[in-house]
This record gives C-alpha cells, structure tokens and sequence, in this order.
C-alpha cells in the first residue's frame, strides 16, 4: 500500500458533517485507528495528537481519529478530552476493511473481532507515505509528527 493512493474515506464526522479524504489533497492527513472510545489506551493515544496539535498544524496536517463507535459517543468523548481534531465514525467497517486494521484479538481470554491500533500518513498529493499497525503508545504521536515533518 505504501506509495500508492491512499484508500478513500468518506464517513460522518464530529462537528455534524461528512469528511472526505479526497476533499483534504494539499494538506498532509494522519489518521488513526483506534479501537473505543473513552478507553484508557485510546484515551492516551488522542491526548497525545491533542498535545502536539499545534505541531502537526503547522505543518498543515489535519489529523483524523476513526473507531467504529457512534458519533454520539464520538462527540462526548472529543468534548472531555478537548480534541481539536474530528473523529470519524465508521460503523458499517468501511474504512476499517479498506485498511486492513480489522483483527481478531484476545480479550479476557476470548477472541473477539477488533480495531487494531493503527496510525497511517497521507501526503499532501493522497499518496499513503507511512503505516504503523499495532501501534505503542508511548511516544508514538511525536514518531508520526517527525514523519509528518519528513515529507
């Protein structure tokens, strides 16, 4: 998949509206695959691009979060943490098919189909630059910032 377009989104966002990645071309996109909202993981991971927003805006990247939960609970989890960035609800498995971040995984001693933590960068041309799938937190939101800084 890398340097290859990156695949389409187009999903209902924070905010009340639809976002395109087709719509975003001249501006370089992250986006990351997280499995729940108001988790403690992905909670950790959104608190991170939050703190390194300003960075990554000036840079000109718009950063996306998806997981598969409602905008509803999308919109109260953005507000508690103050997300200055939109999440991207993809129920019906679009995007999450369309990037291969769907796994089965192990939880409590049960497999169970999940979103595995995945981050990938687009370039400002729609051209997918940098994956990582089952993704570390720890300083993991400054790894894709020197990426981003990179292209």
């Amino acid at each position: 998949m890398l340097g290859t377009p990156a695949p389409e989104i187009s999903l209902p966002a924070t905010g009340d509206k639809t976002i395109s990645l087709s719509a975003l071309h001249g501006h370089p996109v992250v986006v990351y695959f997280y499995p729940k909202d108001n988790t403690p993981g992905c909670t950790r991971e959104g608190e991170q691009f939050r703190d390194l927003h300003a960075e990554f805006a000036e840079l000109g990247c718009v950063i996306l979060g998806i997981s598969r939960d409602s905008i509803k609970s999308h919109e109260n989890f953005k507000s508690k943490m103050s997300f200055p960035f939109d999440l991207l609800s993809d129920t019906e498995e679009a995007a999450c098919q369309a990037y291969g971040v769907i796994k089965m995984k192990n939880m409590y001693g049960k497999q169970v189909r999940g979103i595995e933590r995945s981050t990938f960068v687009i370039d400002a041309h729609g051209v997918l630059r940098k994956e990582w799938r089952g993704v570390k937190i720890p300083d993991h939101a400054q790894e894709v910032l020197k990426a981003v800084a990179s292209l």
